[in-house]
């Protein structure tokens, strides 16, 4: 059965394989006459000019030195955060992920109730919180103010003010 399939197979891979198919090659060029590439001509290449490159006079841009003196043209502020000082608990979360829920105040400094995670916390004048070394400045009954510590674009450290405002919940009136 097998001889059979495989003789009947090459038969008419034989019968198809045949002819010279003339009318299909004169098609084939009656058809590509009219056909012209289109394709630009090469860009003029310029001769090359090598050009003379002295470094008589040049600082060596892989010196330490040429890194001090950068520093030194910008004219930072000389502010940086105290990498050295233990971090407090809010320290750890953005800023907008705090909300600042309520105040209480014990023998005349004010404490800011301030909650993340489901968790509350006391902060007053001198506590950090957020990611970018903010202190707090300033405790009131509508808001907590932070002096955050932020790099500019140069790398120089910038104060920058932040707040948080009271969140009032909808359910009290």
């Amino acid at each position: 059965m097998r001889k059979i399939a495989v003789a009947l197979a090459s038969v008419v891979l034989v019968a198809c394989s045949g002819g010279d198919n003339e009318d299909l090659r004169a098609w084939m060029n009656d058809a590509a006459k009219d056909i012209k590439g289109k394709i630009p001509p090469l860009p003029q290449v310029k001769p090359y000019e090598p050009v003379p490159y002295d470094v008589g006079n040049l600082t060596d841009p892989f010196k330490s030195s040429k890194i001090g003196a950068e520093q030194k043209k910008s004219g930072g502020s000389g502010l940086q955060p105290d990498l050295d000082r233990p971090r407090e608990p809010l320290e750890a979360y953005p800023l907008e992920s705090l909300k600042y829920v309520g105040v209480m105040t014990k023998k005349k400094v004010s404490y800011a109730i301030v909650q993340v995670d489901g968790s509350l916390y006391q902060v007053r004048i001198g506590n950090y919180m957020g990611q970018n070394f903010g202190v707090v400045t300033r405790v009131s009954e509508s808001e907590v103010t932070l002096k955050e510590l932020v790099q500019d674009s140069a790398g120089d450290w910038v104060e920058r003010a932040s707040t948080l405002l009271l969140q009032v919940q909808e359910g009290k009136k």
